[in-house]
């Protein structure tokens, strides 16, 4: 996913949270929570930065920021899926939530080991603010 698709990603978000019409649910796209819509998105961008601070370090030669660019690389993926998914109020939100959960909170567990690099920071606290929206909704 590049930044143009997480930008899309992020207006669409804008759009489809900023208005609720009378007689509306202020809940967006059949059923998914503005929070987790958010977070997603918010998973998506930290997922980016992280992953471009981890091959920049592995190009110079840091060898032990692989496991993170892996997993930054999976919760991006999995994340833009999930925002996709919940954007749509698709009946698979709840299992990919659930897919979801697992893969931030080992991209959590697998940046708070950077956490001394700002990227990979932010990445695990986006991650760990994602799973919990996921565990909400998860099957």
């Amino acid at each position: 996913m590049n930044r143009r698709q997480v930008l899309g990603g992020i207006g669409f978000l804008a759009a489809a949270t900023s208005t609720v019409e009378p007689g509306h649910s202020q809940t967006p796209a059949g059923g998914a929570s503005k929070a987790l819509l958010s977070s997603a998105s918010v998973c998506v961008s930290a997922g980016e930065a992280c992953l471009t601070h981890c091959l920049e370090m592995l190009a110079a030669g840091d060898k032990t920021m692989a496991a993170c660019a892996k997993t930054a690389r999976e919760t991006m993926a999995v994340c833009g899926a999930l925002l996709s998914v919940a954007a749509q109020g698709a009946p698979s939100l709840s299992k990919l939530a659930a897919v979801a959960f697992d893969v931030c909170k080992r991209c959590e567990a697998e940046c708070l080991k950077h956490a001394q690099h700002s990227p990979c920071k932010d990445c695990a606290a986006a991650c760990g603010a994602c799973a919990a929206e996921c565990k909400k909704v998860a099957a």
